[in-house]
């Protein structure tokens, strides 16, 4: 038994799936599958069964996973004492949701980095509870998590539960994000049930609420209207939706306020909607008793300067 099989097998119990961990962990399905039943077969018991829900533990498999978190937990932090000059590598480990000004304050912060030095930044840009766990068990140092501040008090237990200290980074008001050339671009006021009857939405998909089951999320309401028919298309990065709304002018998207280039450069226009429940805001997760990094603190100051830029904005 190694540590390699025990992150093995913790990524099969969050995943449920042994498919999915091993694309999550790079490795072909069969070389994941073999090493699982040699780790089982060193232990001498079942760790994982088939299921209607996936793969999940035994009894005996969930007691040895529990060991299993706690030795690389420990082991992580370990190496984070012991590892020479840990604090002066040009590393990163962010975990984000699929915001413009986010991206364009990373992009800036690895602009700065020192190209004659060893660069090695990971990037995921997920959904808030995806964010949750890449601090928890996946090795990220920080993460930012963005909801809707009517379910905040989920999200806040939640982080307790998980042993994570949080930092506000800002409020604000979802925009809508269309072409200039769709139909209702130019009007005098923008309301979210007459663009979502008459246009096709861009959403991204992998919306989730801690406690709360997929079904029961809703980032708005849908229109009160009888023959509304719903026009959506998810997606789960954020290249395309740039791509569609500039290609396609019936199309919209409920976004964060972004980067002014970005709309020149899509010839695109942001414009404030109206909608039930429109307050958001986005956090700075990290564990607690986390120390960071000089490039921790210097991509926050970076975070911090790309929300300026776009949070003193008039919108109209």
């Amino acid at each position: 038994m190694n540590t390699l099989h025990l992150k093995y097998a913790v990524e099969v119990e969050r995943t449920r799936s042994i498919s999915k961990a091993a694309e999550n962990l790079f490795m072909a399905q069969p070389n994941l599958s073999k090493a699982i039943k040699e780790l089982e077969d060193s232990l001498g018991i079942t760790i994982f069964q088939r299921t209607s829900k996936g793969v999940v533990p035994t009894q005996q498999g969930a007691e040895f996973l529990k060991y299993a978190k706690n030795i690389l937990t420990e082991l992580a932090k370990m190496e984070s004492i012991y590892v020479p000059d840990a604090q002066n590598r040009q590393s990163l480990k962010l975990s984000i949701p699929r915001g413009s000004y986010i991206s364009n304050a990373y992009i800036n912060f690895i602009a700065e980095l020192d190209m004659k030095q060893e660069i090695n930044i990971c990037i995921q840009e997920t959904n808030s509870l995806q964010t949750i766990t890449n601090i928890e068990k996946n090795g990220f140092n920080l993460g930012i998590v963005r909801y809707q501040t009517i379910y905040e008090k989920y999200y806040l237990d939640y982080l307790a539960e998980k042993n994570m200290a949080f930092e506000p980074i800002w409020n604000f008001e979802i925009l809508a994000l269309m072409s200039n050339k769709h139909p209702h671009a130019k009007d005098a006021k923008i309301v979210y049930n007459k663009l979502a009857a008459s246009s096709i939405e861009i959403v991204h998909a992998d919306t989730v609420i801690p406690y709360i089951s997929a079904p029961n999320n809703k980032k708005h309401n849908a229109p009160a209207n009888e023959d509304y028919i719903p026009k959506k298309v998810y997606v789960y990065e954020r290249g395309s939706q740039f791509a569609m709304l500039h290609q396609l002018p019936s199309t919209f998207m409920l976004v964060s306020p972004i980067p002014e280039y970005l709309t020149e450069i899509y010839d695109l226009t942001q414009r404030k909607c109206e909608m039930e429940d429109n307050d958001f805001k986005d956090i700075l997760i990290y564990p607690k008793g986390y120390k960071m990094t000089r490039f921790d603190k210097a991509f926050i100051n970076k975070l911090f300067e790309a929300k300026n830029e776009v949070a003193f904005k008039e919108y109209n």
